[in-house]
């Protein structure tokens, strides 16, 4: 009679113990409700009802197909590498839902060729370089002084604020431009016109780290909801 390798018998059982295991693991981590667990850290604030996908959405191709080509991609095969899982979040991603008509810094504004020094200290073509996701909070660059980067040569013609512009800028004081200025613009509230009335910088950066918003909860245009989201997709 025929007899099992006791070697073969174990390797076979490992096998199929480990496709078991891999599945159920697999699938344990595909769930909704596990989506904490798989996370890189906590959701940035107004996002913490989003589910994963709606962002990450899935990579072309199966998962045997892109394992298949980033290891050709490694061994010089291939030129370039392909998405794993999920693609890679882009600024696409995020106007999905923050494309606002009226946006003073629209990110497709930075892509024109006099920012081109400006991006190389700060890249402004993509909401990401400020708003990186899974920090637990709003803004992720938090030093205030962004406007630097374009602003040196600003001229206010009839400037109403007590101690002018010209003033501020040649005092290298940047940090006063978002102590009156929203970035984005989609506030609705009165910008002071003395120094003395503007917000204090210690609210702008707990703003930032996803403390109360000091330019008030008055919108012109608010974010979609990951329904209206979905929605929108349908449509």
């Amino acid at each position: 009679m025929f007899k099992i390798n006791p070697l073969r018998k174990r390797q076979f059982s490992g096998i199929i113990i480990g496709l078991i295991t891999g599945i159920g693991v697999f699938y344990f981590f595909t769930l909704k409700s596990t989506e904490q667990y798989v996370s890189i850290g906590p959701m940035n604030n107004g996002h913490e009802d989003l589910s994963c996908i709606t962002c990450h959405a899935n990579a072309k191709g199966n998962l045997l197909q892109q394992i298949q080509s980033n290891i050709s991609y490694g061994v010089g095969v291939r030129k370039a590498s392909v998405d794993f899982g999920t693609k890679d979040v882009s600024a696409n991603n995020c106007l999905e839902c923050h494309d606002r008509p009226n946006d003073r810094h629209p990110i497709y504004r930075f892509s024109e060729p006099r920012f081109n020094e400006a991006i190389k200290n700060i890249d402004a073509t993509t909401c990401i370089t400020c708003h990186s996701e899974h920090h637990g909070a709003r803004v992720t660059i938090n030093t205030g002084d962004y406007c630097m980067n374009c602003h040196q040569d600003l001229v206010v013609e009839d400037d109403p604020l007590d101690i002018d512009h010209e003033t501020l800028i040649s005092k290298q004081n940047w940090s006063t431009c978002l102590q009156c200025h929203d970035f984005h613009g989609n506030h609705k509230y009165a910008v002071p016109e003395k120094l003395s009335d503007t917000i204090p910088l210690t609210a702008i950066k707990d703003y930032f780290k996803g403390g109360k918003d000091p330019y008030g909860n008055d919108k012109k245009h608010k974010g979609l909801s990951e329904a209206d989201w979905l929605n929108k997709l349908i449509k």
